[in-house]
């Protein structure tokens, strides 16, 4: 059976292809905040859990024989305050600042979805805990990192520079990544996609 992860995120493919998962990506093309709006203030792990879905239910219609993997991630501080991708510089350091010397969580959410209905879904959650951070260590860490962290929640890639931010990471390194990568492959054997 054909695995076709539904997201443009380089982490994500990069993730599949390391555990030797073959899969095609493409894009699911949903417009997220649109979506975030017509969902309204759920829960940050209930939102996850409906973009992921939204995302492999709408390219698995598309894709009626395959199975379709979409992934989300959130960061909520830990008043409950949800950050998004940055949409500018600026936006990400107001971003970093509000979670310096803070915890807040990241939420991973997978949806595998077939023939345009939701098959499997797990969500899990990262609990990051973030040194204070100076205005002039934020000021060069995006210069060394925007924009790439543009399309990051969090504006880190822990894999990189934006380890440095933590003093303290609770779960799932691959959580933290975008996806709960051991359970997706667990599922993906129970579905002969990947070797017992």
């Amino acid at each position: 059976m054909t695995l076709i992860l539904a997201s443009g995120s380089a982490s994500r493919r990069a993730m599949l292809a390391a555990a030797g998962v073959p899969f095609e990506a493409m894009s699911p093309q949903v417009d997220e905040d649109a979506a975030k709006a017509a969902l309204g203030r759920e829960r940050p792990r209930d939102l996850a859990d409906a973009l992921a879905e939204l995302k492999a239910v709408k390219l698995s219609l598309r894709c009626p024989d395959a199975l379709v993997l979409g992934s989300d991630s959130l960061v909520a501080l830990d008043d409950g305050t949800l950050l998004d991708k940055p949409e500018s510089r600026e936006q990400a350091a107001d971003h970093l600042a509000l979670m310096s010397g803070r915890v807040h969580r990241l939420w991973s959410a997978a949806v595998v979805a077939e023939g345009g209905r939701p098959v499997w879904r797990h969500v899990e959650a990262a609990t990051m805990h973030v040194r204070p951070l100076s205005d002039g260590f934020i000021r060069r860490y995006l210069d060394a990192e925007w924009p790439a962290i543009a399309g990051c929640v969090g504006c880190y890639r822990v894999e990189g520079p934006g380890v440095q931010l933590f003093d303290r990471i609770e779960g799932s390194h691959f959580t933290v990544l975008g996806l709960p990568l051991l359970p997706v492959l667990d599922y993906l054997r129970t579905r002969s996609v990947m070797p017992r």
